[in-house]
């Protein structure tokens, strides 16, 4: 008998591994995707910054996720809390091993390659709260430290087969609970300890001048091109995050691919049309913002619920998204510079809970509240009442932590002249 978590040699199947590895690859592109969102959205100076943090935040988790995340997510587990060291640095994984629970017809190596890149992803989505100012070296060692604290033991809550969420019966398809609440909440922490950036009003209007007639800084998009760009390619990456999640090339992985474009598609129109009637505009950068809101959503309920059910969460979700967000920019003193919290945050739990009630029997297997299962929707609150707690503390403490060891905000001259120049020495543009 072959333990759940340990590798055994079956045989493969060849269309489930080529759907997988395409789907690998996608996923991989949604980093530097967000690179380009993320950097469209911030200033000029911070433009290099932004990109070069998404960049190498995936180098540095390719190695960490190598050697002992991968091990600890997905190893075998201590009372469904965590997992141990058998497979560190993936030296006990061959190349013809499978793992029978987690994925009985790809490679076990495929299916450490795929969830890296949902581990590379997750923290990169941080930065967007703390844009323009955070030094680059501490963000590193945060970096490293959150993904081993934080993000490893909710992955094996959820998604290791013996996780103890998954035992009361949570689940999450691709990523609501693991990827988004995590970041979204950890992201509000970030926003907290490391403070407003210089010149911020307080409540800050957003779509100002650069520097109005009252003399106030405001954060004009510095490339809104970018930002259609990056969310563009988020919407194509994401067919891979969502559909591939289903780690064979099967019915569910299509079912998965339509309801991911559906829920992306309502969120962008019913965020355009909050704008439209609230700003008097249907803006680009909302548009964009509203379909990643959309795709967030999705993701934990993308192998659970049908098309109409998924049109409907992707819709709900931009305007919730839109309305926290704007409470967020003219009313709190939150400077969350691009809106993680209110985006991935609020998305995710709202996909969570919402997986809870639209679930289908007919699609994976689990049903819902509409469908007369109270028991899964009481188990959604019960993983979200967990998730978020644990990701917010948990990231406020090793944020203080990481500030005694070296202070995460860089100094006023720095953030002035912009991360482009003071912490990495180039500049986005040479017009000389």
């Amino acid at each position: 008998m072959v333990n759940e978590n340990m590798s055994a040699v079956i045989p493969t199947n060849s269309g489930d591994v080529a759907w997988v590895i395409t789907a690998t690859a996608l996923v991989m592109l949604m980093t530097p995707a967000l690179g380009f969102f993320y950097g469209g959205l911030v200033r000029k100076k911070n433009l290099v910054s932004t990109i070069a943090q998404c960049f190498i935040i995936f180098a540095v988790m390719s190695v960490v996720w190598a050697l002992w995340g991968y091990s600890m997510a997905f190893g075998p587990s201590f009372h469904g809390i965590i997992g141990d060291l058998s497979l560190f640095g993936l030296t006990s994984v061959g190349i013809h091993d499978v793992s029978p629970l987690l994925a009985p017809t790809i490679p076990t190596l495929l299916v450490f390659a795929f969830q890296l890149k949902f581990a590379a992803i997750t923290p990169a989505l941080i930065i967007g709260a703390c844009a323009e100012r955070i030094k680059f070296r501490s963000l590193l060692i945060f970096i490293v430290l959150w993904s081993t604290f934080i993000y490893v033991p909710i992955a094996h809550w959820v998604w290791n087969p013996e996780g103890w969420l998954k035992g009361i019966g949570a689940i999450d398809f691709a990523g609501g609970l693991v990827v988004h609440i995590s970041a979204g909440v950890s992201a509000l922490a970030a926003a907290l300890v490391v403070g407003r950036r210089k010149g911020c009003a307080v409540p800050w209007k957003q779509h100002m001048k650069e520097i109005d007639a009252k003399g106030k800084i405001e954060f004009k998009p510095t490339n809104i091109p970018y930002v259609l760009l990056g969310a563009a390619l988020l919407w194509f990456g994401w067919f891979g995050f969502n559909a591939g999640s289903a780690l064979a090339a099967n019915d569910l992985a299509v079912s998965a691919l339509v309801v991911t474009n559906l829920a992306a598609a309502g969120a962008a129109i019913s965020w355009m049309m909050v704008d439209w009637i609230t700003k008097g505009k249907p803006s680009a950068v909302g548009m964009a913002v509203g379909a990643v809101v959309g795709l967030v959503v999705i993701t934990p309920a993308s192998g659970f619920v049908t098309p109409t059910a998924a049109l409907l969460m992707g819709f709900i979700g931009g305007i919730i998204s839109n309305l926290v967000a704007s409470w967020r920019s003219g009313r709190s003193r939150i400077d969350d510079s691009l809106d993680v919290f209110a985006c991935h945050g609020v998305g995710g739990i709202w996909g969570a809970i919402g997986t809870g009630i639209f679930a289908s029997a007919a699609v994976g297997g689990a049903s819902g509240l509409i469908y007369g299962n109270i028991h899964q929707f009481l188990a959604q609150l019960a993983a979200v009442a967990v998730v978020v707690p644990f990701s917010f503390f948990g990231s406020y403490a090793l944020l203080r932590l990481v500030n005694l060891i070296s202070p995460l905000r860089v100094s006023p001259e720095a953030e002035d002249a912009g991360l482009d120049l003071s912490e990495h020495g180039e500049e986005a543009f040479q017009l000389d």
